[in-house]
């Protein structure tokens, strides 16, 4: 049967044919039939504000998941909130005005509705060092300037950076910051006195001062770290999804077991905020540190500070900026990173619009830093207890604001009375489900090289400092792929053909400068037989640059004088052009086609005599 042409299949298509092969060809989402290949503004809208997507179609039964999931996230929110200001030295209410604008506006413009937005632990230790140096001014300036750096890089579409960041460094990098963490709390933990803000400082403190370790602080912080431990592995025998292989019993069990885990934190600060209040007002007594007075009600609507005055000095605007040095573009990628990878980690495949998220992330940022906000990110904990709770949409983020805000009006004098030891025993669990060392043993089975840029991320961040802990991490990966670049792995092989010793040679990637000369030392080391062919195989180099070309020339004349002959088999035309643009007399090397056919010509061709020798 003759075989038709694809112009004589083509009338046999439908119209629902044509427009599949029209989809799989062309996005119709941003193809504008009035305007050509020109994008729809209408779809590039709905693009950068998602809300107006999902909106039209939102359900009374969504709102219901929404309301769920917002109202336990909060119940994290508000302790964990606390707590982080603390851990930025800042008053206990910036961490709730921290929690409030995030949610608010990644529920116009987030993609991801999972994801809750608020203050994290790592962006907390990143400000603690610039709180210290400037007060609370140094945060909220620092926080618009991240946001608007993180928006500006969302309009340029610079999404593509976090692609340079591997998993090693990020993982190193993250363990790093939260035992950092986790080590700055065992002062309130234990109840000594000491700075805490460097890991080396931190222990230095502890043994310093070791011999003042409060009973009651450290009774009630390590009965609070199993009390939160417990509750949250409690939740591994629930879960709030219907499950057909239990029993109705145990699905209501379960789902009673994951709601209980949900609120450890919130259960904690209530827990430990009451023996204090209740010592105090009947008893006359404080066995225990207390965070101290909160202050009430919404904050006021401001500008950024761009100058401060702390502890007698001034600083003007520049000399903030100088304060702060590579925190400036540290601090909005960190707060990117620890974004992006959560979003990645809970949409489950789905494609990712890192641009947007940059917006997203920048746009509440900027607007908290006008309600004295500390840098806000996405949070790994409050996150997976959206995600578990059945979040719908990013309603649920704006559910937590409003929560976060109503507190803020109403609960604040409850606040006051949280023991500091009970937030400490709340970050200190908090972190250690952050720590990644589970991912040694994945490195240790597939690719251990990858655990030196691990350990040296992991390492350099504890004893130097965070910002220079991941740029060496960066470097020391950056030196693998040039290792990589320089030495690539070449196969050789020797074989027999018509009484010609031929050695094929494939490198299996492109070909860059940084190898240039080691390949050519290794094809004369390797291939050192007189009067035999030498096959360059260039199926898997799909791009090379000037410098290999030059030194394919000089390696021609090297192996000329030696009574070999060299063929450059298999290349793409792209690559040829390259090589023989430079040197014309290069073309007659390259050739296509049957191995066997092309040798046996060859050889012929440039009259080699064929060498007796054994193979």
């Amino acid at each position: 049967m003759r075989k038709r042409s694809v112009k004589e299949l083509q009338p046999e298509l439908t119209t629902e044919d044509q427009k599949k092969v029209f989809r799989n060809t062309i996005d119709v989402d941003k193809w504008s039939p009035s305007k050509g290949n020109k994008i729809d503004w209408t779809t590039r809208i709905k693009n950068c504000i998602p809300i107006i997507k999902w909106l039209p179609t939102y359900t009374f039964s969504y709102f219901l998941h929404d309301l769920l999931a917002g109202l336990t996230v909060a119940l994290t929110a508000i302790p964990q909130g606390i707590a982080y200001a603390v851990v930025a030295g800042l008053p206990s209410q910036y961490g709730l005005y921290s929690g409030i604008m995030g949610g608010m506006l990644y529920f116009i413009f987030g993609g991801c509705k999972d994801i809750n937005v608020g203050p994290t632990a790592i962006m907390a230790l990143l400000v603690q060092s610039k709180v210290a140096t400037m007060g609370p001014d140094g945060a909220v300036l620092i926080t618009f300037l991240s946001g608007f750096c993180l928006f500006a890089a969302g309009i340029l579409h610079l999404g593509f950076l976090v692609e340079f960041f591997s998993f090693p460094v990020i993982s190193g990098f993250t363990t790093a910051a939260a035992l950092n963490i986790a080590c700055s709390q065992l002062k309130s933990l234990l109840g000594i006195p000491g700075p805490a803000n460097q890991f080396l400082e931190t222990w230095e403190s502890f043994f310093a001062n070791i011999r003042k370790v409060k009973l009651w602080d450290s009774l009630l912080g390590v009965i609070t770290i199993i009390f939160v431990f417990a509750f949250r592995e409690l939740g591994r025998f629930g879960s709030m999804k219907f499950k057909p292989e239990w029993s109705k019993k145990r699905n209501i069990i379960g789902r009673t077991l994951f709601l209980i885990s949900l609120g450890s934190n919130a259960f904690a600060g209530i827990a430990g905020g009451s023996m204090a209040y209740i010592a105090e007002k009947y008893y006359n007594a404080s066995p225990v540190a207390i965070t101290g007075d909160v202050e009430q009600g919404f904050p006021q609507l401001s500008l950024p500070p761009f100058s401060t005055n702390w502890n007698g000095t001034h600083f003007g605007f520049t000399d903030m900026l100088a304060q702060y040095g590579s925190l400036l573009a540290f601090c909005p990628l960190v707060a990117f990173l620890e974004h992006i990878a959560i979003v990645k980690a809970f949409t489950k495949g789905k494609a990712v619009d890192a641009s947007q998220e940059l917006m997203a992330s920048g746009i509440g940022n900027m607007a908290g830093s006008l309600l004295r906000s500390m840098p806000i990110t996405g949070s790994f904990t409050r996150t997976a207890l959206n995600n578990a709770s059945g979040v719908r949409t990013t309603t649920s983020g704006l559910i937590t604001s409003i929560v976060v805000i109503t507190a803020l009006t109403l609960l604040t004098g409850m606040f006051k009375y949280i023991p500091k030891s009970t937030l400490a025993a709340v970050i200190m669990v908090s972190m250690y489900y952050l720590c990644e060392f589970h991912v040694i043993r994945v490195m240790w089975r597939t690719k251990r090289l990858d655990l030196i840029p691990f350990f040296v991320t992991l390492i350099s961040s504890l004893l130097l400092s965070l910002e220079y802990g991941m740029i060496i991490g960066i470097a020391t990966n950056l030196l693998f792929i040039l290792y990589d670049s320089a030495r690539p792995k070449l196969y050789f092989e020797r074989i027999t053909l018509e009484n010609h010793i031929v050695y094929m040679i494939r490198p299996k990637a492109s070909l860059f400068f940084p190898s240039a000369e080691y390949m050519r030392d290794e094809i004369l080391r390797v291939c050192c037989e007189e009067k035999s062919i030498i096959v360059f195989d260039g199926e898997y180099v799909r791009t090379m640059d000037v410098t290999h070309a030059k030194n394919f020339a000089h390696l021609v004349d090297d192996l000329d004088a030696r009574n070999q002959r060299l063929l450059f088999w298999n290349f793409n035309k792209s690559v040829t052009e390259i090589c023989t643009g430079d040197n014309k007399k290069l073309l007659e090397y390259f050739k296509s086609g049957d191995f066997d056919l092309v040798i046996r010509g060859y050889a012929r061709r440039v009259s080699l005599p064929p060498n007796s020798g054994e193979p």
